[in-house]
């Protein structure tokens, strides 16, 4: 996606669509750690994308919009299959 669409989303659009792209590279390294993606052109195009997300929303925060900072949500955590027992 072009720097120039991205300036005419909202706020929270771009917030949702950063957050998506985050969760889609968590995705695809899983994959690729595990052999079993070979996309890796895909995986360079997203995270630019989405540092071109991440800089239109700064632009647009030192321009004086009201922006509430995004929530960091990290991928959920792989638990092991051993509880421990009181």
């Amino acid at each position: 996606m072009k720097a120039a669409r991205m300036h005419g989303l909202d706020v929270a659009e771009l917030q949702r669509q950063a957050q998506e792209a985050q969760e889609q590279l968590f995705r695809f390294r899983f994959q690729m750690g595990m052999g079993q993606m070979e996309g890796l052109k895909k995986y360079r195009n997203l995270k630019k994308d989405r540092a071109r997300m991440l800089t239109v929303l700064a632009e647009k925060q030192a321009a004086g919009q009201n922006i509430p900072p995004a929530p960091v949500v990290k991928p959920a955590a792989i638990k092991s299959d051993k509880k421990r027992k009181k």
